[in-house]
């Protein structure tokens, strides 16, 4: 039988100045590589945005105690990657990356 390998996105949305799509690119592969690197890997990175997914459609009561360490994980993995893709743009108000399952 062969695997599929599920893959994700990265994209900045909402910069205030208009970046070089170079520049951009290389923002959101900071992002990416630095997401994976917290996490431990595409693959992990995609099964937590799957779980954080299905936990955004459950009721608070049915949510596990591993649910919510994947939750803290989450949230500083994101963070440590938002850091590393505005390392060298500069973090500005209002803009974000987006992390999505392709």
């Amino acid at each position: 039988m062969d695997t599929i390998e599920a893959t994700y996105t990265v994209t900045l949305h909402d910069y205030p100045e208009e970046l070089p799509a170079q520049q951009q690119s290389a923002a959101e592969k900071r992002y990416a590589r630095e997401l994976e690197k917290q996490l431990g890997g595409p693959e992990q990175v995609v099964a937590a945005l799957d779980t954080l997914s299905s936990l955004e459609e459950s009721p608070p009561e049915i949510v596990s105690p591993g649910d919510l360490s994947l939750l803290k994980h989450w949230g500083r993995a994101n963070a440590a990657a938002k850091q590393a893709g505005f390392r060298d743009l500069g973090e500005a108000d209002g803009a974000y990356f987006e992390v999505q399952i392709a």
